[in-house]
């Protein structure tokens, strides 16, 4: 890998870790103000809304400045997001501001790869990338969990901390330095070289041109089975991150930082995943996954009918005076597993689409093309799950119908690609 590589890497793993402690943080502090569960669903919607909205102008964005000053510049606001919920702005709303920072960093961190690595190294710079993230997602929702725990309630009751008066805010004010962290570092990122020209200065220009990327990417017989397939996958997994915290409390009985190292455990079968499909699947062979994305809706809804319910009460494996519950015990493996196949399946897709993007236009516009199919997907699939809280429906059914709907729609991608090769030849695209 090119020097520079490895800063990257990092700076993303210390951004990503602090984006994961922070939903826990901010959906302890729904809870401190006594949200109703609908709420959290629209937290993310918030969020997600930025990267939809600003579609159009983030990737000119990214294009016209050097990739690490915008991921500095994102890293800022995300930072400001934190000190707004801390100064008790309402978390939706300062989430809002922390999406606008995320929505302009994904278009860098992903077209740095582009403009420093060849082709033949994506597919191992994105398992380093997912794998950094995933690592950070397991820390980060693990140190979420940490500081709304009861032992950080116990601290902030013992210490009189200037605008900190809960769990809740510890762990925003501890967000928001990783996120000054992560900015530090993004000084170090070297100048890759390229230079886009400066489209900001034409607003009106850039919803035309955005336009015409959506298109030039869907209208592609290659691009478009990647960007269906990772579109479905993201917002399926968005949603699933929230729904996991529901499972856990509902089938295992967990509170919110005993469900968040499940969700992080989750992110360790995605760094084994995404390992494995690094050093298995090359570019060329990347479609041959589609059939591990229908494999992830089967085993989604298999676990939507684990429970603890399952086993006999009060049995488990004791290590010394620690009792691990057999529902428990079981639970990790599942949870690593689906993450493995979710793991296994993005990574080749995401380098097949960075690819092509790159080739038929820049790297900033074809990611924020990406961006955006992926986060639209988002705020339909959280906002179906919005409506099946208030309509009450039990939350392993809601698992089932995602699973369901994940299962058929990655079956219909993998009919279209079928269809696609009998009339062109996918690897020469690949090799273009």
């Amino acid at each position: 890998m090119k020097k520079g590589f490895y800063t990257i890497i990092a700076a993303q793993f210390v951004s990503s870790l602090a984006d994961n402690a922070l939903l826990i943080a901010a959906i302890a502090l729904l809870t401190v103000i006594a949200s109703p569960a609908w709420v959290t669903p629209l937290l993310q919607i918030f969020f997600t809304v930025s990267y939809v909205v600003l579609a159009p102008f983030v990737g000119a964005f990214a294009d016209a400045l050097q990739k690490r000053h915008v991921m500095l510049v994102s890293n800022a606001l995300k930072a400001c997001g934190c000190l707004l919920m801390i100064a008790g702005v309402h978390p939706m709303i300062a989430y809002g501001v922390v999406g606008f920072g995320a929505a302009a960093y994904s278009p860098a961190k992903y077209g740095i790869l582009t403009e420093l690595l060849p082709p033949e190294k994506l597919i191992a710079a994105n398992a380093w990338l997912e794998s950094a993230t995933v690592l950070s997602t397991i820390i980060g929702t693990m140190l979420g969990g940490a500081l709304v725990s009861t032992y950080a309630d116990r601290f902030v009751a013992h210490h009189a901390l200037p605008l900190i008066h809960s769990s809740a805010d510890l762990a925003m004010f501890a967000v928001m330095l990783t996120y000054v962290i992560a900015g530090l570092i993004n000084f170090d990122i070297p100048d890759t070289g390229a230079r886009y020209a400066n489209r900001l200065k034409e607003p009106r220009r850039l919803v035309t041109d955005f336009v015409h990327c959506f298109n030039v990417l869907w209208a592609d017989k290659l691009a478009q089975i990647a960007l269906w397939v990772t579109t479905l996958m993201w917002g399926a997994a968005v949603t699933l991150q929230l729904l996991v915290l529901k499972w856990a409390d509902v089938n295992l009985g967990l509170s919110l930082s005993k469900a968040a190292v499940m969700q992080g455990v989750t992110g360790l079968g995605i760094a084994i995943g995404a390992a494995a499909a690094a050093a298995w699947v090359s570019l060329r062979a990347s479609l041959r996954v589609l059939p591990v994305g229908v494999l992830c809706g089967v085993v989604a809804v298999g676990m939507a009918f684990y429970s603890k319910g399952l086993f006999p009460p009060g049995e488990g494996l004791r290590i010394g005076h620690f009792l691990l519950p057999f529902y428990l015990l079981f639970a990790y493996p599942l949870m690593v597993l689906l993450g493995t196949l979710a793991g296994f399946f993005i990574v080749p897709m995401n380098a097949l689409l960075q690819h092509r993007g790159a080739t038929l236009l820049s790297a900033g516009h074809s990611i924020a093309v990406q961006n955006f199919n992926q986060n639209l997907a988002v705020l339909l699939m959280l906002g179906a799950y919005a409506l099946l809280l208030t309509a009450r429906m039990p939350a392993q059914w809601i698992i089932v119908v995602f699973g369901t709907f994940i299962a058929a729609m990655i079956g219909l991608a993998m009919r279209r690609s079928a269809a696609n090769a009998r009339k062109v030849n996918l690897r020469a695209l690949v090799d273009e």
